[in-house]
């Protein structure tokens, strides 16, 4: 029967190590081949009571897996169960030769391995917070007295009130820039007052919606994040559950239905400033004025159009909160991991913001709208 010198326990983000047998320069290459398997984790519980015999090359072993571990997987590692002559002697060689332990190069496709493990880990932990969340919100739409409107309400000024003078900004530039790209190439052929069907259309069925959620991410999704990791940190999400409060009742659900309301609205007052900048911008360049601008904006910009950009304003809300408060979650315990997190939270809302606006624009064409 073979015997099996380490194994390991999956719980959460830890991963309990507990290695066993002999540790010895016979048996390295074998746990060495078993340790290359192990999936990453943000801390690991080592566990080495069960192991019956350590020499220098077992010791030496175990301490490059732990810098590796620390170093290259940014986990952090305890390690229980270990005897006097063992930490002595681990003492000894990490203080005098672990310097001069190589560090093996991997190569491009054990890196890809690693990326794609790491990103299958992700959604299968992204779709569990879902569950956790749509759960908290049957809870909330059964139970009304659990749902938080002073929250709520706070959020909404955070995340939209605060973020007008950025979003209006925003949307102002780019309605402008859009306007003089699209004049140079109209005035060419004499095809001047189609800069407002190019300007009204573009804004407020694409650009208003995907500007606006973009810049939300950035903002709020990313504040989200680091509110909620920050918490972790410091312990007080685990405080709320030894107290019986369910986190997504009161921090994850409050922030998504603040986004939910107050990113429409924020498109819709990036629609009207968009297509001001482009007034600007046509009268400057093509010097088409305000009442003419007006008058074949009337024309042109039909009711539907706004409707179909109106409702990517929900969708992309529900995508930013919910992936800067899943980011939250997945702190570790260290300060440096918020701002990974953060970085990541926003990458991750920007990159699915994009993606499903493609998606809709799919939709939109194959229905003929």
């Amino acid at each position: 029967m073979k015997q099996q010198f380490v194994a390991w326990e999956e719980d959460h983000h830890q991963i309990k190590i507990i290695a066993s047998g002999e540790w010895t320069l016979r048996t390295v290459p074998q746990i060495e081949a078993v340790m290359q398997k192990m999936p990453a984790a943000s801390k690991v519980l080592w566990d080495v009571s069960g192991v019956s015999e350590f020499d220098s090359a077992g010791v030496l072993l175990f301490i490059e897996m732990c810098e590796h571990l620390k170093k290259d997987a940014g986990a952090t590692v305890e390690v229980i169960g270990y005897t006097q002559s063992q930490k002595e002697m681990y003492d000894l060689l990490r203080d005098h030769i672990v310097d001069a332990i190589p560090h093996r190069k991997q190569g491009f496709f054990y890196e890809l391995g690693m990326a794609s493990v790491q990103a299958v880990s992700d959604i299968r932990d992204f779709i569990t917070f879902l569950g956790h969340v749509t759960l908290s919100f049957f809870y909330t739409l059964f139970h009304p007295s659990a749902f938080r409107p002073k929250e709520t309400v706070y959020h909404i000024y955070q995340s939209g009130f605060n973020a007008l003078v950025i979003v209006g900004m925003t949307a102002f530039l780019v309605g402008m820039v859009i306007a003089y790209q699209g004049a140079v190439q109209l005035a060419k052929f004499g095809a001047d007052i189609f800069i407002v069907d190019t300007v009204g259309i573009s804004i407020v069925r694409e650009l208003g919606p995907m500007i606006t959620a973009i810049v939300i991410a950035g903002r709020s999704g990313s504040a989200y994040t680091a509110e909620i990791g920050a918490m972790k940190i410091t312990e007080e999400i685990a405080a709320m559950r030894t107290m019986g409060f369910d986190p997504y009742n009161f921090l994850v659900l409050p922030r998504i239905f603040a986004l939910v309301i107050a990113l429409p609205l924020l498109i819709f007052f990036a629609d009207i400033v968009g297509i001001f900048g482009g007034m600007v911008a046509s009268e400057m360049q093509l010097g088409i004025s305000f009442d003419q601008f007006v008058n074949r904006l009337s024309e042109v910009l039909e009711v539907k159009h706004y409707i179909l950009g109106m409702i990517k304003g929900p969708v992309f809300a529900f995508i930013i909160a919910s992936v800067g408060c899943f980011r939250g979650f997945q702190v570790s315990d260290t300060t440096e991991s918020i701002g990974l997190q953060t970085t990541a939270s926003v990458v991750n809302a920007i990159f699915l913001v994009i993606a499903f606006d493609a998606l809709f624009s799919v939709i939109y064409t194959e229905f003929g709208v």
